[in-house]
């Protein structure tokens, strides 16, 4: 038996800089954990003159090479996107190679490939570090609730827009400038575009909603709204109600038994401010999960970031270097269940909508009417008038998300309403 497990790394950025740290500066204690030495093997770059702090003779340039070397037994991936990472680690479980990555949007486009080559080559494919960075979420799920039956998966699942909307409630800022300042924070990529329009969080939507439902869930599967429509005015609207706005990533089982689905959508919401996730601020992450026996849990904690997401991979590491030295293989994929995904239309929502309309009489009415004949029925009406203008708000019981959209689309027409103020989802308010 070698002397020393060999690891491959495949990208030196943010994340790829911190492993490296990590596991020179804690080589001990890891081997004491795995009860073999972790050794880096080779570090694969685009430039080698832009990493002083890894050892010359580590870096190269050749990744194909590095990942089929005979002297390398874990590849860890934390280049991102889709090519050349997918051929990578193919490449790599075709070679025997357990693989540690961090890729979630990999992992949502095809994951069920990558699952099938660890398979068929008998070894691992971990991946804590896809999802919610430092925060222990994937394995829980995977493992310590397997015998248990998960309905609901909601949370924090983007520390960027987060931050954004965070802003946006405590100091009033209109989207734009809130955006600059999580910019200037480092909080968010000079294209913003994956965090800001949601991809980034519906691809970790997929990959909690295949491991909570044991069905394999893709990001097409995934109904997605970002937060670049979310104004100062909606801000304002949720304080009225005693709530504030977050991104939430919502995956449910829906249907009753026997002939169950699965809902799995990310949009902005408001929610309570009472609400335990109202209070997840700055650039962190929390989710809730509900399961039948074990109840809601919830895990907090520093959703990305270099030293966090490598803390993930570091942890993804040791068990699967453990379990070469075992000879054997964590769980792998579950996808027994194979559910239904529902259409965003058929799942059950509820809307605020704020309306700018002539101060009249039978504007209520003609409103009302809109929604009833849509099958929406109202909670909660509130009017306040000004001059020769008036602003009804309104909140929704729970009905089928087109048909809230119907009734949006055709209140919109009417001569009477100027102006749709505020339109946005609510979750967890007391009839939900």
């Amino acid at each position: 038996m070698a002397d020393a497990l060999r690891v491959a790394l495949l990208g030196c950025g943010v994340v790829g800089s911190q492993v490296v740290r990590l596991m020179r500066e804690q080589a001990d204690d890891l081997a004491a954990r795995v009860g073999m030495p972790l050794e880096l093997a080779g570090v694969a770059v685009r430039r080698p003159n832009r990493h002083p702090e890894v050892d010359a003779g580590l870096l190269t340039t050749d990744a194909p090479e590095l990942v089929t070397r005979d002297d390398v037994d874990i590849v860890v991936e934390v280049v991102g996107g889709i090519e050349p990472a997918r051929s990578l680690l193919l490449s790599a479980l075709g070679h025997g190679k357990s693989v540690v990555t961090a890729n979630k949007a990999l992992l949502a486009e095809d994951g069920a490939t990558l699952h099938d080559a660890a398979a068929r080559a008998g070894v691992d494919i971990y991946y804590e570090a896809a999802v919610a960075g430092a925060i222990p979420l994937l394995r829980p799920l995977r493992e310590s609730l397997a015998g248990d039956r998960i309905t609901r998966v909601i949370g924090i699942v983007n520390g960027t827009t987060n931050f954004i909307l965070s802003r946006m409630d405590a100091t009033g800022a209109g989207f734009e400038e809130a955006l600059g300042e999580a910019t200037a924070l480092g909080y968010a990529e000079a294209d913003p575009t994956a965090d800001v329009d949601g991809f980034d969080a519906a691809a970790k939507a997929a990959i909690l909603a295949g491991l909570a439902f044991h069905t394999r869930v893709t990001l097409d599967d995934v109904h997605r709204e970002g937060i670049g429509n979310v104004t100062a005015a909606d801000i304002t609207s949720a304080k009225a109600i005693g709530c504030t706005v977050k991104l939430l990533a919502i995956c449910e089982r829906t249907g009753p038994p026997g002939s169950e689905q699965i809902a799995v959508r990310v949009h902005p919401a408001m929610i309570p401010a009472t609400h335990p996730l109202a209070g997840v601020g700055d650039a962190f992450n929390a989710v809730f999960v509900d399961a039948q026996a074990a109840g809601s849990l919830m895990f907090y904690g520093r959703g990305a970031g270099g030293a966090p997401t490598a803390s993930a991979v570091l942890g993804d590491l040791v068990a699967v270097a453990r379990n070469r030295i075992n000879g054997s293989r964590g769980s792998g994929e579950s996808a027994y269940a194979d559910l239904p995904v529902r259409p965003m239309g058929e799942v059950s929502t509820r809307y605020h909508v704020a309306l700018d309309v002539a101060d009249q009489p039978g504007v209520l009415a003609a409103v009302a009417g809109a929604f009833a004949e849509n099958g929406v029925s109202i909670q909660t009406v509130r009017q306040e008038g000004r001059d020769d203008a008036a602003t009804l708000v309104l909140v929704t019981h729970a009905a089928p998300d087109a048909a809230l959209s119907r009734t949006v689309r055709q209140l919109s027409t009417m001569a009477f309403v100027r102006h749709a103020a505020s339109v946005m989802r609510v979750e967890g308010m007391a009839s939900d």
